[in-house]
């Protein structure tokens, strides 16, 4: 799997750790990273891309065309990976 346009990746570290992103570009050796609610498009983050886990979901153009399309592509991602996170949590216990 590459890192690539369009990735959704989760984050790894930092204070959005757990956080389901899109990959919408490079700049500098790192990614640039948006979820389309608290990272808009117009101001992705910037994320080393070791702190990034990659997923097999690549998203359309059309997906990150803008916020609102990003935003609902990543809702059902992001509704999925909460509830892993609760389940392996009451596994643990």
């Amino acid at each position: 799997m590459d890192l690539e346009k369009g990735r959704v990746v989760i984050s790894k570290a930092g204070h959005d750790k757990n956080g389901v992103f899109a990959v919408i570009g490079f700049e500098n050796g790192m990614a640039l990273i948006a979820d389309g609610k608290e990272r808009k498009l117009e101001k992705p983050k910037m994320k080393n891309p070791k702190h990034l886990e990659l997923t097999k979901r690549i998203l359309s153009a059309d997906e990150i065309e803008n916020d609102k399309a990003l935003f609902s592509a990543l809702k059902g991602i992001l509704y999925k990976t909460d509830n892993l996170q609760k389940a392996e949590a009451r596994e643990e216990n």
